[in-house]
């Protein structure tokens, strides 16, 4: 499996250091992703306060969009999957300089975007684009090498994540919304694939190790369908960015698959085992958000909700909500630490779910709420993401406290 946690006996504490040469890529890429999205968050209030603070490349609206998804969700897909794949393969994976180079190379795409200089903007592009790519090669040689081929699937799934990133830069430079918003799309729900992927394999184990609980093995066409289905509305996406139409019976059948059968699979995870322990259900109802933002994307093919606010419980309540949640688990589990939650940590979760709905359903229902509703769930984000910067920057910069290598 992805023993992304250890619930060994710890070794007395050696002294702790810095973690610049032998820490894993979770350790910049979560506290740098996590530090960005604040910075990105009170850039986009001020915005809406009307205060202009930058003028990035592509405007407020095209960065913001942007940014999000190939700025914060990107670094952290990135320091998972990095760190994650040296279990997977048993080859050590990116340390010191070269992960270094790699984090430097998403700093200065960041930087640059925000303050353009003037810079080309398909020089932009280059700089941008060239992240995820990198990632997917050197996970690729990785898995071939140990001939770990189930694995293999997340190399495509990030050239995918690519795909929607030239997408998104095209339509900025040729001033296209149309190419701009579907490439959002498909970013988007290239993260969603992950989510199901991955979490259909990490939140039963660390359920059933934590809680003592079994948890069945689930038929092999059940995973097969929504595996499928998932993958589906991403070449579905992918296909759209060319400016195919879309057809929507066709998506909408692999939404209603996507609904029905994931939540066939998280009503077996026993949830009522995990209230005591917000590691446990953050990740529960995160996925629940998931299938609640697809059940909406599915109403939304009937003009019955717009479907900004199903992008929004999908981003916020899902995305936000088990990145939280994954790496407030995964950054006490590799540095060493007991894998208990931190003081707070339930409180942050409720606030990141609270604005999934203010954001959502509460907006669809009373549209007239709509500054309040940006502001107040744009604030919970922010409040929560700060708790774990505040709460997780000395673990994620100093060495593990049981002497370990990572």
């Amino acid at each position: 499996m992805i023993p992304l946690q250890s619930n060994t006996t710890r070794t007395k504490q050696p002294g702790i250091g810095f973690a610049f040469k032998t820490g894993l890529a979770f350790r910049p890429f979560f506290w740098l992703g996590a530090v960005f999205l604040l910075i990105s968050f009170a850039l986009w209030a001020a915005f809406w306060q009307g205060n202009l603070l930058v003028s990035p490349h592509g405007g407020m609206i095209w960065w913001h969009q942007h940014e999000m998804l190939f700025g914060f969700v990107a670094a952290i897909i990135v320091g998972f999957l990095l760190t994650a794949v040296q279990n997977w393969t048993g080859i050590p994976s990116l340390s010191g300089p070269s992960l270094w180079a790699l984090a430097g190379l998403w700093i200065l795409a960041r930087f640059f975007i925000l303050f353009p200089m003037n810079i080309n903007a398909y020089v932009l592009m280059a700089l941008d684009v060239a992240f995820l790519p990198i990632v997917a090669i050197i996970m690729g040689k990785w898995v071939i090498q140990s001939k770990r081929w189930r694995n293999l699937i997340f190399a495509p799934v990030l050239l995918i994540f690519t795909a929607a990133n030239i997408g998104q830069h095209l339509g900025a430079i040729n001033q296209n919304n149309a190419l701009v918003e579907r490439s959002s799309y498909l970013a988007v729900w290239v993260v969603i694939n992950l989510i199901i992927l991955l979490g259909g394999r990490v939140i039963p184990f660390f359920t059933s190790r934590a809680v003592g609980v079994q948890i069945a093995t689930p038929a092999k066409w059940r995973e097969m369908t929504i595996l499928g289905s998932a993958l589906g509305i991403n070449i579905l996406f992918l296909i759209g960015l060319f400016g195919v139409p879309i057809p929507k019976i066709l998506l909408g059948l692999l939404l209603t698959l996507t609904v029905v059968f994931n939540l066939w699979r998280w009503s077996a995870w026993k949830i009522n085992h995990c209230w005591h322990e917000p590691l446990l259900w953050g990740l529960h109802i995160s996925y629940l958000f998931v299938i609640f933002g697809a059940l909406l994307w599915l109403l939304s093919l009937g003009n019955l909700v717009p479907v900004d606010n199903a992008l929004h419980v999908m981003t916020v309540g899902g995305i936000l909500g088990i990145i939280l949640a994954m790496t407030a688990r995964v950054s006490l589990g590799h540095t060493g630490r007991p894998i208990k939650a931190l003081p707070g940590l339930s409180w942050m979760l409720i606030a990141i779910f609270a604005a999934a709905l203010i954001r959502g359903p509460l907006l669809w229902i009373w549209p007239g709420f709509a500054a309040t509703a940006y502001q107040l769930s744009l604030l919970l984000c922010f409040i929560a993401y700060l708790w774990f910067v505040a709460c997780y920057t000395v673990p994620l910069w100093t060495t593990r406290i049981d002497g370990q290598p990572g």
